[in-house]
């Protein structure tokens, strides 16, 4: 390419400054002031939409573990009342802990108070 043909002009405008626009700045202005209360609701809309989410999954939650630890305290209360059992009690005490009804000679009554009243 032959630049023969152009001709190189200096710049002379590199002085300039470019003036501000009122009625564009005060355009801006308005349409902030109409769009922030529309953004301030959307936000509020969505925090309050998000927050009842979140209290939903909290209660689902706790209702899964109260219905969980429902379900171990039946099964709790079940072995209680088996282990409870006077004859599991007694087997136990006869095999673990080697214990017998008592003689007839280790038995100890209480002796009746003259007045008529027990100790």
């Amino acid at each position: 390419m032959n630049p023969s043909y152009t001709v190189h002009r200096p710049v002379a405008n590199e002085y300039l400054v470019r003036e501000r626009d009122r009625r564009r700045l005060r355009e801006l202005v308005h349409v902030v002031l109409v769009l922030a209360p529309v953004a301030l609701a959307l936000t509020a809309f969505t925090w309050t939409h998000l927050q009842v989410l979140d209290a939903g999954y909290r209660i689902a939650e706790l209702e899964g573990r109260r219905h969980e630890l429902d379900r171990r305290e039946s099964r709790l209360r079940l072995e209680a009342a088996y282990l409870a059992s006077p004859s599991l009690i007694e087997r136990r005490a006869r095999a673990e802990l080697g214990m017998r009804p008592p003689a007839l000679d280790q038995l100890v009554f209480p002796a009746a108070d003259p007045e008529g009243g027990n100790r």
